[in-house]
């Protein structure tokens, strides 16, 4: 069961990149994460109701809630959508995977947590694949655009950093984990529907097939299958073993992107995509469960 598992999480979430890329310019980035978590939450919230498992978090919990919310479904989504309008949705997913580094760059900053070497030389790694990843599109004509994607790609990936650092505070409080989740994405959504007319932009939608399929795939799929298939996994195995999902995942967004985007990389490109990952595996060789609660993942 536990092969299974593995190999549903880095699927689902392989996949998430190339759906984000289908509502891209059908909405705006707001707009189109809106009705993605208005869904997730509906359906999560739906399921702890019918189990009788939904519970009201305790006062004290909310500005940990809203600020896991606002980090991990709304603003970091801001920069990752916006990220794919100038990037390929491939290369978004390898920066993202630099989610580990930031968290360890977050501990120490946050929690006094001293990173090992093994974890520095993988986040060395992993910022010489970013230059990488600049220096090969640089004599591209609008490199300034890549510049600005990755720039909303990194912006997104430390905020979602943020989120994991802010829903560490929650173990002191008796709420589950499902439910934690369930009322982060309303905070999150709360955020996005006061944003979206303060932004001038409307609450619709396209009904196309691309648009709609991608918003179905990322609310059933993506936030809800792949969260609790992750769960299970983590049960299972481990939070340590498990997390090696996140290195193999954009190995899937990088052949989605090749194949449907018609991306080409050079091979300055390549060696950065190789160096993140490769800094990225460094930093997970000696990595150790937390006694915290399980951190959320991006799916």
């Amino acid at each position: 069961m536990a092969p299974f598992l593995f190999f549903a999480v880095v699927i689902l979430w392989g996949l998430t990149w190339f759906a984000i890329h289908l509502q891209i310019g059908g909405t705006t980035a707001d707009v189109a994460i809106f009705w993605r978590f208005v869904l997730s939450a509906t359906l999560i919230g739906g399921g702890l109701a019918l189990t009788g498992k939904l519970r009201l978090p305790p006062r004290p919990a909310w500005p940990w809630i809203t600020g896991m919310g606002v980090c991990l479904f709304s603003c970091n989504f801001l920069g990752i959508y916006s990220s794919e309008l100038y990037l390929p949705s491939g290369t978004v997913s390898v920066v993202f995977s630099m989610a580990t580094l930031f968290n360890t760059l977050n501990l120490w900053l946050f929690f006094r947590k001293t990173p090992d070497l093994r974890v520095l030389a993988g986040g060395i790694l992993g910022v010489c694949g970013v230059a990488l990843l600049l220096a090969g599109d640089m004599a591209h004509e609008n490199w300034h655009l890549m510049l600005a994607g990755m720039g909303f790609a990194l912006l997104g990936t430390f905020l979602f950093s943020c989120g994991n650092m802010l829903s560490r505070h929650l173990a002191r409080f008796d709420i589950s984990l499902t439910n934690t989740i369930f009322w982060g994405m309303i905070c999150g959504a709360t955020l996005l529907a006061v944003i979206i007319p303060l932004s001038g932009h409307g609450y619709g939608f396209p009904l196309t097939a691309r648009w709609l399929g991608g918003l179905l795939y990322l609310a059933l799929f993506g936030s809800v299958a792949g969260f609790l298939f992750y769960l299970e996994l983590v049960r299972r195995i481990g939070a340590d073993k498990a997390a090696y999902a996140t290195i193999l995942s954009p190995v899937i967004a990088l052949g989605m992107s090749a194949f449907f985007e018609q991306v080409h990389w050079s091979i300055p490109m390549l060696a950065g995509l190789v160096l993140i990952l490769l800094g990225n595996v460094l930093a997970f060789l000696r990595r150790k469960p937390l006694p915290q609660p399980v951190e959320v993942e991006q799916g």
